[in-house]
């Protein structure tokens, strides 16, 4: 359940154009630009948009989609899933739960040990060390 409610005036002053329609009109990045894509240090990802923890670089990796990719959550209540049909295409999108901002999409197409595959959108995480 969303806990942090901000209008979107305040949205708009805080985040960047690009993760203002990313987060909050649920937007994507264009493939292989992310500054998270390649990126191998150790550390926590977070929301941008309100610092909830989200996923642990320890279960990142490179799914050659264009976009971060890990296969699993730091917490199962760290995010939220939604139906998504739009584009004509049927897929779950993937929410924070905190403040509800648009990160991505997980597709049932990762490695084990959960079979998921989380495509987030690097300008919806902000990265920090350990």
């Amino acid at each position: 359940m969303m806990k942090e409610k901000k209008s979107d005036e305040q949205w708009r002053e805080e985040l960047t154009d690009e993760q203002y329609h990313v987060c909050r009109e649920k937007g994507t990045e264009r493939p292989f630009t992310g500054e998270y894509n390649f990126f191998e240090k150790e550390g926590i990802f977070h929301c941008v948009c309100c610092g909830e923890p989200l996923f642990d670089s320890t279960v990142k990796f490179d799914a050659g989609c264009g976009w971060p990719s890990f296969y699993q959550t730091i917490d199962s209540d760290a995010i939220t899933l939604q139906e998504d049909k739009s584009l004509g295409m049927e897929r779950t999108e993937v929410l924070c739960s905190n403040c509800g901002a648009h990160l991505g999409h997980v597709f049932p197409d990762g490695p084990e040990p959960t079979g998921l595959r989380y495509c987030i959108n690097s300008v919806a995480m902000k990265f920090k060390d350990r």
